[in-house]
């Protein structure tokens, strides 16, 4: 067998191994709460089914948001990348992924991947901890949805240059040894930041603050475009491919944050409240900001905004009132702002500014969770009381754990991008990078439309995406 052709072969080959190896696994019944225990709610149950649709929404979502973005030559492979991640998060999170997010902790530091191995045991456990009147079979489906978003986020960053093949290996790779660690030391109970006293309600620092710096190890590692070198400024494909992605992500997060509630409850009330006023004033924050620094207002400064805003409030949401989450998505949008300025003038190639919209808006609304978070909100017994009203260590708490995550997210995921690099090729080849990443990794070429042009009395068709169009 030549060596192309096992290369061909693999992956089709343990995706085989493993769907012969689900066959053996004994199907299980559910479990039903015994007396004394908290009995399921059919309500908490609906709730949490709507947001693990909303928040899979998402992904398309985001697809849509950077593949409007990008060269028109690489729309396709831009929205396939993001969209890949739930077909390979959707396999590895049953077979160990949860186990080593949510399975029996061991030193704090990963769960036991034999835990709940293949979902033994998923469905006849009893209920989360933390989430006691859904099954745990729904929450982990709930938490499955966080997994396929994060490595999707990455993408922005190395978008237009990377391998397909290679990415793929790195959405595996960075969800068993960053996501899965990081969602464990926050969310599990016996995790070492959770046993800290860190909080992150919705995954601001585990899904946001990871993706960033894995964006950032990405852009580092394969260095600049050749369009970013000769500062070519190249037009988004469609931009109201962005407009669409950023209200699928919106009405998404509804989900990605009043879901983290874990049930139809005033708590989830409050997310719902301060996902959309954050949304709103980091939206407004950018464009207007924009306009002081000459700018026009503009469609994506007002979409790209209101993610960041959405980014913000993340690890925020369940823990600050409503009237404070206006600060945390306008201090969010500012300072992600400041920081593409400054990107933009830098040797940087971070195609679609991942780690300043996703990394360092993660990083302000963890440190704001410390500044602005009131029992009187979430009424946690032992939860957090920020700076703001008096309690000091708890922000100090969240400074020292956003410092780990970022350090070991960034250290982890440059190791990634470097083993991808030593076995594979990393990067497409410079003739593929100049026809486009559409044809020459998919064979597949997005077309905007046609035009009807009248030249010399005869209608003839024009590609509404030559040159000539945007100038």
């Amino acid at each position: 067998m030549s060596k192309k052709t096992a290369k061909q072969i693999l992956p089709f080959l343990l995706l085989a191994v493993v769907a012969l190896a689900a066959m053996f696994v004994k199907p299980e019944a559910d479990f039903v709460p015994g007396e004394g225990s908290t009995p399921y709610s059919n309500a908490d149950i609906a709730w949490v089914l709507v947001s693990t649709a909303l928040v899979f929404l998402m992904t398309p979502g985001l697809a849509f948001f950077y593949g409007g973005m990008v060269n028109r030559k690489n729309v396709i492979s831009t929205m396939i990348k993001s969209t890949v991640a739930a077909g390979l998060v959707g396999v590895l999170w049953v077979v160990c992924g949860f186990s080593l997010a949510f399975g029996e902790s061991i030193n704090g530091l990963f769960g036991n991947p034999g835990t709940y191995a293949f979902f033994e045991g998923v469905k006849s456990g009893p209920a989360w901890p933390a989430a006691t009147t859904i099954p745990l079979s729904l929450f982990s489906l709930f938490q499955l949805m966080f997994a396929i978003i994060t490595p999707g986020l990455v993408v922005g960053a190395v978008a237009e240059r990377i391998r397909f093949t290679s990415y793929i290996l790195f959405i595996i790779l960075f969800s068993l040894l960053v996501y899965a660690p990081v969602a464990h030391w926050s969310w599990h109970p016996e995790g070492f930041l959770a046993k800290m006293g860190a909080w992150d309600f919705a995954g601001g620092t585990v899904v946001h603050i990871t993706a960033g710096c894995a964006a950032l190890a990405g852009a580092l590692v394969l260095k600049r475009r050749k369009t970013h070198i000769e500062q070519k400024e190249i037009p988004p494909a469609n931009v109201p491919y962005v407009l669409i992605g950023t209200g699928l992500l919106w009405f998404g997060w509804f989900g990605f944050n009043a879901g983290s509630a874990v049930g139809a409850t005033p708590l989830a009330v409050n997310a719902f409240g301060t996902t959309t006023t954050a949304a709103s004033a980091a939206g407004l924050g950018w464009m207007f900001f924009d306009v002081i620094k000459g700018k026009k207002p503009s469609v994506l400064g007002f979409c790209i905004g209101a993610v960041v805003g959405l980014v913000a409030i993340t690890p925020a949401a369940g823990f600050v009132g409503i009237p404070q989450s206006i600060i945390i998505g306008l201090a969010g949008s500012m300072v992600a702002n400041i920081a593409v300025g400054i990107k933009q003038k830098s040797k940087l190639d971070d195609t679609l500014d991942v780690f300043p919209c996703h990394g360092l808006g993660g990083m302000v609304g963890m440190l704001l969770t410390g500044v602005f978070a009131n029992t009187a909100v979430h009424g946690i017994s032992g939860g957090p009381h920020g700076l703001f009203y008096g309690n000091a260590p708890f922000f100090f708490t969240q400074l020292k754990a956003m410092a780990i995550v970022v350090g070991y997210s960034f250290v982890v995921s440059y190791g990634i991008f470097r083993f991808i690099n030593f076995i594979l090729p990393l990067r497409v080849t410079e003739t593929e990078e100049e026809l486009g990443l559409d044809e020459t990794q998919h064979n597949e070429k997005y077309l905007q439309g046609t035009l009807l042009i009248q030249n010399n009395g005869k209608m003839e068709e024009k590609s509404i995406e030559s040159e000539s169009i945007y100038k």
